[in-house]
């Protein structure tokens, strides 16, 4: 299906609207190559955007889901989360060929790096993303290739802010048994010991060479975010709870209730890359209704692959 072109005052296409045949839709702004909605085919928001989010560049609004690349977080020298998710991208003009589809609708988006990105990082870069959406899955696939003279490392991450009806009664299952660093105790590594991973405060922890699925059970709103990912061995899960939320100045104080970061991420060992060649990820969010509490869905089948 073909996409459709928003256009700000000056006639620079600004936001990118995806729909399919179902009724789902998604948005796509082009500063940052920021999906910032994802709707159902009933039109429930899918992502959590912030009540107090600046939408006015340079800075990338909270939530949805940022690129984070040249670095996560503060784990390098530059800003926090790189600088991908502050810079305008553009429409790809020559992306990789799409396998035929009439049931799914996409746009490629490209970020090169510029002559002021050399004086902060002196690497020259092509990142690319494609967004897709069709029934009730919502697929992203970064590219990021070397175009410099030497090699360069990164870590990278797709920031999931998912909307939740209450976060303290989510549930996070595949995660069990893994090491993780724990970002509330200056990266001191732990051991999951948890079945599930709940939530009744503030949470900032890196899961370290995690599976290819996680799911994401929201008891009250009967629904399942089921997280796959390739290329992307880490998941992040954050929630800034009360405290954190009100010394945000982007964030509602009420917000953190509403809403579960859960990154699909490459942070602890950083990608290499020698001139020339290119890394490829995916990652892949769907939705199933479920009744969890019911016994209805048992999260494992859909870890294990139930459809």
């Amino acid at each position: 299906m073909p996409m459709n072109i928003i256009y700000d005052g000056n006639g620079v296409p600004s936001r990118i609207i995806l729909r399919e045949p179902s009724g789902s839709s998604a948005e796509v702004r082009l500063y940052g190559g920021q999906v910032t909605s994802w709707k159902n085919d009933r039109k429930e928001e899918l992502l959590f955007m912030s009540s107090k989010g600046n939408w006015k560049p340079p800075k990338a609004v909270r939530g949805g889901i940022p690129v984070c690349f040249l670095q996560f977080g503060n784990l390098g020298t530059l800003e926090q989360h790189g600088f991908a998710r502050n810079r305008f991208w553009e429409l790809d003009s020559c992306p990789a060929p799409l396998p035929p589809s009439n049931n799914h609708s996409s746009v490629d988006l490209i970020l090169r790096s510029t002559e002021e990105d050399l004086k902060t990082w002196p690497r020259s870069f092509e990142l690319r993303v494609r967004v897709s959406l069709s029934a009730g899955k919502l697929t992203l696939i970064p590219r990021v290739r070397n175009t410099d003279n030497k090699p360069f490392s990164f870590t990278f991450a797709l920031r999931n802010y998912l909307s939740v009806s209450d976060v303290s009664e989510v549930r996070v299952e595949g995660l069990e048994t893994l090491d993780y660093f724990d970002n509330l105790m200056q990266r001191e590594r732990f051991t999951e010991q948890a079945d599930a991973i709940t939530f009744d405060g503030e949470v900032d922890r890196v899961y370290l060479s995690t599976p290819t699925k996680i799911a994401i059970i929201d008891h009250e709103k009967k629904r399942t975010f089921v997280l796959r990912k390739e290329s992307l061995p880490d998941a992040v899960v954050w929630n800034p709870w009360d405290k954190k939320a009100k010394a945000l100045a982007d964030f509602g104080d009420e917000d953190y209730k509403s809403m579960l970061c859960l990154d699909s991420a490459a942070v602890e060992s950083p990608i290499v890359l020698k001139p020339c060649e290119e890394w490829k990820g995916r990652q892949e969010i769907s939705t199933v209704s479920s009744s969890y509490c019911s016994g209805q869905l048992d999260p494992r089948k859909v870890l294990n692959g139930f459809r």
